[in-house]
């Protein structure tokens, strides 16, 4: 998947809402029409949003598995408490991460830098990350966190709905999709054309309760 696609110029796709109001249109929604099928150029246009997304050392620990098959579908949906969106869905991604991305040929991360910044940032990668495993997987699920907020605030803007998703088994998934050793699974987003509204919001906490100011009591 390149991306060379153009993502500012499209003429196919309007953009409908504001960032603030994709975020406050932005639910959980679990019913999806099953017979609506996204574009390859919806599908890419969005997954190439979502590998703008920021990760430390820009090491792009992220890997999308775009589940396509819908026998393996069926096979995710046995393990996900047979929640109906794994199948009904337009697009069904698992973000994953690769925990060793930052030792595999880091130079490229940064090789459209100035030489001075390479010689700077792509040794500090090593030191960082070597021998630290819970950093390494902190960092898997920080980039995923942040790459799957992307994706379903570039789908609203889209007109689509979407469900971030952690209730199914792990390790099933991981043997259906084959699963490198050295990667791990963060969740899963369920993409779609919703068919039923979400329930209302199950209650916001206030401002003053979450927000500490400078330092907790």
């Amino acid at each position: 998947m390149s991306q060379a696609i153009s993502i500012g110029k499209s003429k196919q796709i309007q953009n409908t809402l504001s960032v603030s109001e994709a975020i406050q249109a932005r639910r959980a929604v679990k019913a999806f029409d099953p017979n609506h099928n996204m574009t390859d150029r919806e599908v890419e246009r969005l997954l190439t949003l979502a590998m703008l997304s920021p990760t430390a050392f820009n090491i792009q620990n992220w890997r999308f598995v775009r589940l396509r098959d819908s026998e393996l579908r069926k096979q995710v949906r046995a393990v996900a408490w047979d929640q109906a969106q794994v199948t009904d869905a337009s697009l069904l991604v698992v973000l994953c991460a690769d925990l060793k991305s930052w030792e595999k040929n880091p130079a490229r991360y940064w090789r459209n830098v100035a030489k001075p910044v390479q010689e700077f940032l792509v040794p500090a990668i090593r030191q960082y990350y070597t021998g630290r495993e819970q950093v390494q997987r902190d960092e898997a699920m920080r980039s995923c966190g942040i790459a799957a907020m992307t994706l379903m605030l570039a789908a609203k803007e889209m007109g689509y709905d979407s469900c971030p998703m952690d209730g199914f088994d792990f390790e099933a998934v991981a043997r259906l999709i084959n699963l490198p050793g050295d990667h791990v699974i963060s969740f899963m987003v369920a993409i779609g054309k919703g068919v039923k509204d979400p329930m209302p919001r199950g209650g916001q906490l206030s401002l003053n309760e979450v927000v500490v100011q400078n330092r907790f009591g």
